[in-house]
């Protein structure tokens, strides 16, 4: 993951968190490309704001209540995960990171990516999260533009 804090137009903080693929995420793979599973054909990105730190076995069912999920920002629902065709074993969306615009001032702790798009939502497939290594506070009309790249490669 990638985080561009913006405040008033102008970058104020940037940093990368290296994520961990969930079991559940790592699962829906296997079952879509080995055995005709249901392919998820949209993402979404998720804040949290527990200090939580995740764990291989959270779901799209637990993670959003385990970690107090963010919804102190303007959209209604999480926003869209939408990369760019893959190259190279990576996937990511850096041509149009996912926006958040806050409403409120909230600290926040880390992120995932789930299939579903409702916030604090249980259904779908949780992929990916990430923990910050320090808590980030952000303010009313901050932006927060966030990219994710996923990278498959033979050991």
């Amino acid at each position: 993951f990638n985080f561009v804090h913006m405040r008033d137009g102008k970058q104020i903080d940037e940093w990368d968190v290296h994520n961990m693929a969930v079991n559940q995420g790592l699962n829906d793979i296997l079952q879509v490309y080995f055995q005709s599973g249901s392919q998820k054909t949209s993402w979404f990105m998720g804040l949290f704001q527990g200090n939580y730190a995740p764990v291989a076995s959270d779901t799209a069912a637990n993670w959003a209540a385990n970690a107090t999920e963010c919804s102190v920002y303007s959209s209604a629902t999480r926003p869209s995960w939408t990369p760019a065709a893959p190259a190279a074993q990576i996937i990511t969306n850096s041509a149009s990171p996912s926006t958040f615009t806050f409403t409120g001032i909230v600290t926040l702790y880390g992120a995932a990516i789930v299939s579903n798009n409702v916030i604090g939502g249980t259904a779908g497939v949780l992929f990916s999260e990430a923990q910050f290594a320090a808590p980030k506070t952000v303010g009313v009309g901050d932006q927060l533009l966030v990219t994710y790249s996923y990278t498959i490669a033979s050991d």
